[in-house]
């Protein structure tokens, strides 16, 4: 397939980059700044956009089968509610302006569910997360509302690591609404088997216009 992977240099983006590169895939990967992206490949092109220019981003995308979209707007970035719900809206739009059809984005665990209350609810939510964690489940809110684009949001486990603890399994089990918690009460993946359930679900699709969610 031919994936447009947005934000490919960010820390889910550039293990989705690495995924869909050992799986065959033609990837663009478009980022801020493309000289962060180390890998070459005969697969690969790096494209520069900026996510806030709906019209030039349009462009980009035009001419591939799948977009999946790994944008964040900066966990130290003051203006973070705003500009992920700008450049997320922006996002979406240029995904139907380039004519592609499926689109998945990677948001948070914050809007899943426990008791009946989304998480990022809950009096113990970090603080310094919570404002990343609001636009993510607002943005899932206005989601699912589209009606043209065959959509899919992905929210990671409640804990996401490095690949240090596990190595890539290429093993998950996935939920909707709620946390899928393990035989500890745990409720984790690593990024690389984040990235093995992204490329999965746009190979396989098996939630179309849905949340879903992974962990072990």
């Amino acid at each position: 397939m031919k994936i447009a992977l947005i934000g490919a240099s960010g820390f889910v983006g550039n293990t989705v980059l690495n995924e869909l590169l050992n799986r065959g895939h033609e990837v663009t990967a478009i980022a801020r700044n493309v000289d962060k992206l180390g890998l070459d490949s005969s697969n690969l092109t790096k494209v520069p956009a900026d996510v806030y220019d709906t019209a030039r981003l349009a462009q980009v995308l035009k001419g591939h089968d799948a977009v999946i979209n790994t944008f964040n707007s900066g966990w130290n970035n003051p203006n973070i509610y705003d500009d992920f719900l700008r450049g997320s809206g922006s996002i979406q739009e240029a995904t139907k302006q380039a004519g592609v059809k499926r689109i998945l984005t990677v948001g948070g665990a914050g809007s899943l569910y426990i008791d009946g209350q989304q998480l990022v609810d809950s009096p113990g939510f970090p603080e310094a997360f919570k404002a990343g964690a609001l636009a993510a489940r607002d943005y899932l809110n206005e989601l699912r509302k589209e009606a043209v684009l065959d959509w899919t949001f992905l929210s990671p486990a409640i804990e996401m690591h490095h690949g240090i603890e596990r190595k890539r399994t290429g093993a998950y089990r996935s939920g909707l609404e709620n946390p899928v918690f393990n035989d500890e009460q745990r409720s984790w993946i690593t990024v690389d088997d984040l990235a093995v359930a992204i490329v999965d679900e746009i190979e396989n699709p098996k939630h179309i216009r849905q949340r879903f969610t992974v962990a072990y």
